[in-house]
């Protein structure tokens, strides 16, 4: 699985899309750097247009700023839609989690504990591309679960400038014992039917992101708005 969650590739379109998105998601292109149609088309090997049109599509996305007559920038983290996207998964995540307390299937429920076996993997390789996927996973895995896949979509519409703050701080810092642990502890949560638990680690699961913001623009002020 690919942490941009790419779909199946059928055009240069397509394909120039998902590889730059991904290449700003994990901060391999940075918050700032100018990119242009003709390098890309270079490195792509394509023509200009499937370049121009993945442009558009990254900038409506809020991932590409194009200036005409000037040039194209990839954006800098805008810190209200990280909180507002936070604020919203919050509410959902700890929705969600209740729900598996009081029913989740066996399967997913071994999907989940394998998913932990791998991130202890991350942790030990220090490995923070394949630590978001996996995290991403477990997170779909509840929804998953709980027959909330449609919701899991919903929050990816609005998830992009989080995501580029979580893979920041997961490459930043390879400390990452409070993140697992606390996806242990929702697991054992889930197995004890215990709600009140669940929803507490959920909940505190999702304000560290919180506490990364201001550490994260302390250290990279240039990435943020």
């Amino acid at each position: 699985m690919n942490y941009t969650t790419t779909p199946p590739i059928h055009s240069a379109r397509e394909a120039v899309y998902h590889t730059l998105k991904g290449q700003i998601l994990s901060n391999e292109l940075l918050p700032g750097t100018s990119i242009s149609e003709k390098e890309m088309s270079i490195q792509f090997g394509v023509s200009r247009t499937p370049v121009r049109e993945s442009f558009v599509r990254l900038s409506q996305e809020g991932l590409l700023d194009i200036y005409p007559q000037r040039g194209t920038v990839v954006s800098l983290i805008d810190l209200e839609l990280v909180e507002e996207a936070r604020f919203m998964r919050e509410q959902l995540e700890c929705a969600v989690i209740r729900l598996a307390c009081l029913s989740f299937p066996s399967e997913e429920l071994d999907a989940l504990q394998t998913n932990l076996i791998l991130q202890r993997k991350c942790v030990a390789d220090q490995d923070y591309k394949k630590m978001f996927e996996y995290d991403e996973a477990f997170h779909r895995t509840l929804f998953k679960g709980c027959r909330k896949l449609n919701t899991w979509a919903v929050i990816q519409q609005i998830n992009v400038h989080l995501n580029r703050t979580r893979m920041l701080r997961l490459a930043a810092d390879h400390h990452w014992d409070d993140l697992f642990t606390q996806h242990q502890q929702m697991v054992e949560a889930i197995q004890e039917s215990n709600e009140v638990k669940a929803e507490k680690i959920m909940s505190e699961h999702m304000h560290l992101t919180i506490l990364d913001q201001a550490l994260l623009k302390q250290k990279f002020p240039t990435y943020f708005k």
